[in-house]
């Protein structure tokens, strides 16, 4: 068989190998190992999980289970010890605009305005559109995130909140098949948290990008995903439950805390957490 895609209805090829269609992002058997002056640590072995087209995936677990170790192979920014990823049945091997990421700290370019900084992506990946075209993409996503007065201020103006907004902005700007979202609200304040935790699954919701984020909310957890993934403390960390949140979307925070299942979610989290 030879390595040209074929699409079927149900499956697609990619170097001989058989994939559901369906399937975005899929990790099989992977390991990170750590070399350490007393022997190898193994942070992540067997982790196996597919996560779907369109699909929001939260992923959760005690501090130093390897969930940031996991996104940033997922982005190609740390390499794989042992089994494989693929994206669409193509093989991470380093990062790709086909991958955004949004961390836990904006990483902006201080010296320059937040127009600026969405552009920066923006125009690596476009590199055929018009001066204008690039701009109105960067203009729609700063919008989008509620930054209308603040096109030009540099980063260093903004609020950490503000901040966060540019980084979101600048990863949908890009239009990646797969969001890499590393606890993005974990530094703000609550009020923040949840506006942006709005702002974020307003923009999902049109664009339907498929999305994994790691958190330590439980909250954040179930009412931003489809599926939560509970990973086991490490070393040699695993999937060790998964539990699919059947919501309607779009949703709203009233009707995700008013649902007769919200609780029953939450105590299943907690107790998986708390073992």
């Amino acid at each position: 068989m030879n390595s040209t895609t074929v699409e079927t209805n149900k499956m697609h090829t990619e170097n001989g190998i058989f994939y559901p269609s369906n399937v975005m992002l899929d990790l099989k058997d992977l390991k990170k190992v750590y070399p350490t002056p007393k022997g190898d640590y193994v942070v992540l072995e067997d982790l196996n999980l597919q996560i779907m087209k369109e699909e929001f995936v939260t992923i959760i677990g005690h501090s130093g289970c390897g969930k940031t170790t996991m996104l940033s192979m997922i982005a190609g920014l740390n390499p794989i010890s042992g089994g494989n990823i693929a994206v669409m049945g193509n093989p991470v091997k380093g990062p790709g605009p086909d991958r955004g990421v949004i961390f836990q700290s904006p990483s902006l370019m201080p010296w320059m305005s937040a127009l600026e900084n969405v552009l920066l992506g923006v125009n690596q990946v476009f590199p055929h559109a018009t001066k204008a075209q690039r701009k109105d993409i960067a203009m729609y996503y700063l919008h989008k995130v509620g930054l209308d007065g603040s096109f030009n201020k540099k980063a260093t103006e903004l609020s950490q909140g503000m901040q966060q907004r540019v980084g979101i902005a600048r990863a949908f700007a890009i239009k990646p098949k797969v969001l890499l979202l590393d606890e993005p609200f974990g530094m703000l304040d609550s009020l923040t948290r949840g506006e942006l935790q709005d702002i974020l699954i307003e923009i999902w919701n049109k664009e339907k990008i498929t999305a994994v984020m790691i958190t330590h909310d439980v909250d954040e957890a179930i009412f931003l995903a489809d599926r939560v993934v509970m990973m086991t403390s490490g070393p040699k960390a695993k999937i060790g439950d998964v539990l699919n949140i059947d919501f309607e979307r779009p949703r709203t925070r009233k009707s995700v805390l008013q649902h007769q299942d919200y609780y029953k979610y939450r105590k299943h989290l907690i107790d998986f957490l708390e073992h």
